[in-house]
């Protein structure tokens, strides 16, 4: 063998494989778009420090949109945490339908919280929200780093936008709510299907399912199991709330059309007031998708089709919330992400070199857009949280007036479904009063511990959402009326007991009451029983305008609404009254 032939042979092994086409790497510059071969992506540290600030705003300041994030979920977390708290039907042991699995992993927050913070429980409320906000941002970086490796800073750039400022978002992220788990096991689940790591993103999903909210797939065997053997635990009996909420709501075993139903374009148009024309936009994606010159096919099409599928689903369920879309708003921002970075490609010549003016002028209305979809959500989520704020502000006061007396009683009327939780409950006040105020549906009741807790079936709960005779506070004369009447002319003596020992609406020591200025009196305006501790003003949606109420416009927006006042009022002194 020759030195020279050596040499050749070791020159050859040295130098660098010629690109065939079938590498992963060459692979991977045909998936980017054109011009962006060498882009690297957004850096971790950018996306999670916008989106922390934003999610830190959201859990500081946004309301309790739905009462059934209160009853079913706060409510009983503070039971776990405190043994006081209300309790719906949902968690009888009678119909089970809520699983406790899901409070366990937020106890384990709210739990050290509890000891820091001790008796400030308002806190020990805003650190599970600040958690919720953690996670919701977590999971968002992941999906707008995952986007920018694989498209391109633009698109990324136009979704972490829109994540940040979109209404939906905003409320979504911090919400104590199941449908919001599954929003962020939806995020990071389809982050990881773009990062190409499939085995991952099925996990998550798993886990979005069961421990968060159980209406797409029953596959998941295993976590399941560990959500019967949290029910067993609280319930006191083998049951699996997650099939018996699917039995409930899907497969005509209940009857959630009790609690309201609504058309097929309620949707869309909870879609547009929380992602106005993004909303608009992400469902025009489909259309846009072959002038994409296949940039978006077949990953994004997969990753932004459970908006159709979800829609479509959803909408033909009789009882419709809007809490329900959670699991696809940030898919949402995806899909409407996607069809304003698509938009010059509508106006391309494939069969010419030069961009013509139409595709300048798109190229240009891009972040303009953009823009326009960020100010009409400022515009929303202003409205909102000005509008809608003062219940939490209002039971915050609680705490500045513990003068009122240890063993204090707290009455709410129509305003029950406003209720914020009894975490903003101070201590001197040892029970919350429902008063009938015309609402015949059920309510629900303080655990009774007596009966067993959590594993208690009172016989006051129902699955037809019929009003218990024992939900009310009632007037001194009421009593005597109801008794009187039980005795002389039923002749029935057994139950002497029961109509004895109805609430008397005389001993509440606070009341809190909406005043929206009607024709007839609030109880408030008895200025002889009652004094005002603190009144803000409250949105009066049936006397605004629609688009006033529904969007900030700058000098319009207070003088076209209408407000009522949100009171907290304490009864006054016998000697005073």
């Amino acid at each position: 063998m020759s030195l020279s032939s050596a040499r050749q042979r070791r020159a050859t092994a040295a130098s660098p494989p010629t690109d065939d086409g079938y590498s992963k790497e060459a692979k991977d510059r045909r998936r980017r778009p054109s011009g962006e071969e060498e882009e690297e992506g957004i850096r971790w540290f950018l996306p999670f420090l916008a989106l922390g600030l934003l999610r830190h705003m959201s859990a500081s300041s946004n309301l309790i949109h739905d009462c059934d994030e209160v009853f079913n979920y706060w409510e009983p977390l503070h039971f776990l945490l405190y043994r006081s708290g209300f309790q719906t039907w949902e968690y009888s042991s009678n119909f089970a339908l809520r699983s406790y699995l899901y409070l366990f992993i937020h106890a384990l927050v709210a739990g050290p919280a509890s000891m820091i913070f001790g008796e400030h429980k308002v806190r020990v409320f805003y650190s599970v929200r600040i958690f919720l906000g953690l996670i919701s941002t977590i999971t968002e970086t992941v999906l707008v780093v995952a986007l920018s490796r694989k498209y391109g800073k633009r698109l990324a750039c136009y979704v972490l936008a829109m994540l940040c400022l979109t209404s939906g978002c905003f409320f979504a992220s911090t919400s104590f709510l199941p449908s919001s788990f599954s929003m962020y096991a939806v995020t990071l689940s389809s982050a990881l299907f773009l990062l190409e790591n499939y085995a991952a993103a099925v996990s998550v999903a798993a886990a979005g399912v069961i421990l968060g909210w159980p209406f797409s797939i029953l596959v998941f065997l295993p976590i399941t199991v560990l959500s019967v053997i949290a029910d067993y635990y609280c319930y006191g009996k083998w049951t699996a709330s997650v099939f018996n909420l699917l039995k409930y709501n899907v497969f005509g075993g209940g009857e959630s059309h009790l609690y309201g139903t609504e058309g097929p374009s309620f949707y869309f148009k909870n879609g547009f007031n929380n992602f106005n024309f993004a909303f608009i936009l992400a469902l025009l994606f489909l259309g846009f998708v072959p002038f994409a010159r296949k940039k978006y096919v077949p990953d994004l099409l997969i990753v932004v089709s459970p908006v159709y599928i979800w829609l479509a689903f959803m909408s033909l369920q009789a009882h419709k919330e809007e809490r329900f879309l959670y699991p696809i708003y940030p898919l949402i921002c995806v899909a409407a992400a996607a069809v304003i970075d698509t938009f010059p490609d509508f106006f391309h010549d494939k069969y010419s070199s030069e961009q013509s003016i139409f595709e300048k002028i798109a190229k240009g209305l891009r972040p303009l857009i953009l823009g326009f979809i960020l100010c009409a959500s400022h515009s929303r989520t202003f409205s909102m949280l000005n509008g809608y704020g003062a219940p939490i502000q209002i039971y915050q006061h609680l705490e500045h007036h513990e003068d009122t007396g240890p063993g204090s009683v707290l009455c709410v009327g129509s305003e029950w479904h406003r209720y914020p939780s009894s975490f903003f409950i101070p201590s001197y006040i040892s029970e919350v009063w429902w008063i009938d105020d015309g609402f015949r549906g059920l309510l629900p009741f303080p655990f009774n511990e007596t009966l067993g807790g959590t594993t208690a079936a009172p016989s006051y709960f129902n699955d037809k959402n019929k009003a218990s005779d024992e939900q009310y506070v009632f007037s001194l004369a009421f009593k005597l009326y109801s008794t009187y009447f039980l005795l002389t002319i039923l002749r029935v003596t057994t139950s002497l007991h029961f109509w004895l020992q109805l609430k008397d609406i005389g001993a509440c020591s606070l009341l809190v009451e909406l005043d929206l200025r009607r024709p007839y009196p609030s109880r408030g305006s008895d200025l002889s029983t009652w004094e005002t501790l603190a009144a803000l003003p409250f949105l009066d949606r049936e006397l605004s305008p629609a688009l006033y109420r529904s969007f900030f416009i700058p000098h319009r927006w207070q003088q076209n609404n209408v407000f009522g006042l949100y009171k907290l009022l304490r009864r006054l002194p016998t000697d005073q009254a």
